[in-house]
């Protein structure tokens, strides 16, 4: 059986990047007719066609786009190999993490806070939804993604889901809202409320909590941003359903006020990694913390 050529493989691997022959082309100091030669003896050992040609684009195939998730999974694995077992040499280190985009920035800092400042340290930050995190993860282009709600677990991806830190989920607002210590239903009679949306965590606790007690509170927003959130409550337009960690500093300042604590109701926070023979030895420092 003929081997795979893993230059053909590279090669496809670039154009399909790209999007355009010519220009990877000209990047790769090749001619356009070497290079669709390289293609063409790829899809000929594969059986496939990679490419379609619409106009002057190219379009990856249903067989060119997992042929392009297998090519990215080797070559970041080549990529690590080199940095892993080089590691020796090297006066300094990186480590690629994702969060989810609506995740609390204070969080975030404070998760990084053991690599904050050090000179041996590149760290690469990436946002983005679960599943293009998770995804990102299983292909080696992170090394840690952080997450609000544990992914689920199967067999087949072997993904090490840790529960890093939790806290309450109080209301906050303005301190013309009421005084500290006023009870939820006086509050939320009185004032609208800003809430995650229906695809959160927290808001799926706030409507068990409401319906339990019999309430019904007016809605100011729905917001799936966290600083959008933070925004809003710092401009009024509402009670917020946070946890006092997302507005830490307008907690301290005094420009924001915790009214009331909502009973029951947590935020998780979780970081994914993947099962891996030579994991970032960056990400101890950060679990360390949290242990």
């Amino acid at each position: 059986m003929t081997e795979l050529n893993y230059h053909h493989l590279r090669y496809f691997r670039a154009v399909a990047h790209d999007g355009n022959l010519t220009r990877t082309a000209e990047r790769l100091n090749l001619s356009q007719s070497a290079l669709s030669i390289q293609i063409k003896q790829l899809e000929e050992r594969l059986g496939h066609a990679l490419f379609e040609r619409r106009g002057r684009k190219l379009y990856l195939t249903e067989a060119g786009r997992i042929a392009l998730d297998r090519a990215d999974t080797i070559f970041s694995a080549g990529e690590e190999l080199v940095e892993t077992l080089k590691e020796t040499g090297k006066a300094r280190r990186a480590i690629r993490i994702g969060a989810l985009a609506t995740l609390s920035r204070n969080f975030q800092i404070e998760f990084l806070r053991p690599l904050l400042g050090r000179a041996d340290v590149d760290m690469i930050l990436r946002s983005g939804s679960t599943a293009e995190l998770l995804r990102a993860l299983e292909t080696l282009n992170l090394d840690i993604v952080l997450l609000n709600q544990a992914p689920m677990a199967d067999s087949v991806t072997p993904l090490i889901t840790q529960p890093v830190y939790q806290q309450r989920v109080s209301l906050i607002g303005r301190p013309d809202y009421g005084r500290p210590g006023a009870g939820l239903a006086e509050l939320l009679a009185e004032h609208p409320v800003i809430l995650p949306t229906l695809e959160s965590g927290v808001r799926a606790q706030f409507e068990a909590l409401v319906a339990r007690l019999g309430l019904t509170p007016q809605i100011a927003a729905e917001v799936d941003d966290m600083a959008m959130m933070r925004l809003l409550t710092r401009e009024g337009a509402g009670l917020a359903v946070l946890p006092p960690i997302v507005v830490k500093g307008e907690l301290e300042a005094g420009t924001l006020v915790e009214f009331d604590a909502l009973p029951g109701m947590m935020e998780f926070f979780y970081a994914v990694t993947i099962k891996r023979r030579f994991p970032n030895p960056l990400i101890a420092p950060l679990l360390r913390q949290w242990g």
